[in-house]
């Protein structure tokens, strides 16, 4: 009797690591699935063709959350080239990564009185007052990377919120360190819990890396993005002395982190193509897109379409002033690795879809 147990219990501690192996296999093979659909050139255009025609000589305001970041500087290009376009007059305010003068940019750019203005890239929670006052002032009111997720943000009195699916940008970047590691990736997970939609793209990440059998994350770090340039340096020297080999993956929130890592793991010897390997789930900054391009210490980022989305930013606007309904466009994500790295952008660093967008939208605006 007892060999019969015994045996059976071995069978089913067998059929249980059987059934384990199973599940990451297919985890994996998922996560490479998500990869090759994310790595696939992206020139066909998906988002509207009809709306208003452009409301006439209006004034705008972009407010940046910092103009050091390469998301929300790529995207004040595309909505400056838009507003040139529609032939809008447009102001920019530089927030500089600090609530103080994010709050005091906006009470300078309501006291402006323009048709509209752009929250870019910064957590609206802390101006709900002021918003507030906008709206009952008239002025419309979009943002970018204001929440986690597109779409209108009635809390916040935002007819549009522009940006790709966070939770899609998250997965894609956590499941290309899977698949790279071939379901083995230790993690790092870097982000800013000053910004709402950072720390949820964090959480998604690795929500998504505990999936994997196979996979740790070995460490969840919480450092502001507006300081990376002081803190990063010595960081990565820390990090590689408490973990070693365990410092194989790093996934971040933001190219920003990775702007200052370089020259820390080439001084401890880190080969530019090789561990850790540094994955960004946004914005794709131009510095990524060298760095991928040349091997010098990231493999992967998961840019958004800025300019794109700069114009995307002047239709919402228009269609609120135009007393229309949003667009509901969310552009799909994007992967870029060195394998195709030239395949939006050519040799301009920067993901720019070749998807006619710019036409498209004058054609709906009516204007050349």
């Amino acid at each position: 009797m007892k060999r019969i147990t015994a045996c059976a219990v071995a069978v089913a501690g067998a059929l249980l690591t059987l059934s384990q192996a199973v599940r990451a296999d297919a985890y994996l093979d998922q996560a490479k699935a998500v990869v090759a659909k994310a790595v696939a050139p992206s020139n066909k255009w998906d988002g509207p063709t009809s709306g208003p025609k452009i409301t006439p000589n209006k004034s705008i305001v972009y407010i940046a959350s910092d103009m050091k970041n390469g998301g929300v500087q790529g995207v004040e290009q595309g909505v400056e080239e838009a507003a040139k376009v529609a032939g809008w007059k447009l102001d920019v305010l530089d927030g500089t990564g600090s609530v103080k003068d994010q709050l005091a940019a906006l009470n300078q750019a309501i006291a402006k009185k323009p048709a509209g203005i752009i929250i870019g890239g910064w957590n609206p929670n802390v101006a709900k007052v002021l918003l507030k006052k906008a709206t009952a002032e008239g002025i419309a009111l979009v943002g970018w990377h204001a929440v986690p997720q597109p779409g209108p943000a009635p809390a916040y009195n935002l007819f549009f919120n522009v940006g790709s699916d966070a939770n899609e940008v998250s997965k894609v970047a956590a499941m290309y360190a899977i698949a790279k590691s071939e379901g083995k990736a230790k993690v790092l997970i870097f982000t800013d819990s000053l910004y709402q939609i950072a720390l949820e793209k964090a959480n998604a990440m690795k929500a998504v890396i505990q999936k994997c059998s196979g996979c740790k994350v070995v460490e969840f770090i919480d450092t502001p993005l507006a300081d990376t340039s002081n803190r990063m340096p010595q960081m990565t020297f820390s990090l590689l002395q408490k973990y070693g080999d365990d410092f194989e993956y790093a996934l971040a929130i933001n190219d920003l982190y990775f702007d200052f890592m370089g020259s820390s793991l080439k001084m401890a010897g880190k080969k530019g193509d090789g561990a850790p390997y540094n994955i960004s789930a946004g914005d794709g900054s131009m510095s990524a897109y060298q760095r991928i391009r040349t091997g010098d210490h990231q493999s992967a980022t998961v840019p958004e379409p800025l300019r794109l989305h700069g114009w995307q930013l002047v239709d919402e606007l228009n269609r609120a002033l135009s007393k229309a309904k949003p667009s509901g466009y969310v552009t799909p994500v994007h992967l870029v690795t060195k394998d195709n790295v030239a395949f939006d952008g050519g040799d301009k660093n920067v993901y720019d879809p070749q998807n006619g967008y710019q036409d498209q939208y004058k054609k709906i605006w009516g204007v050349k």
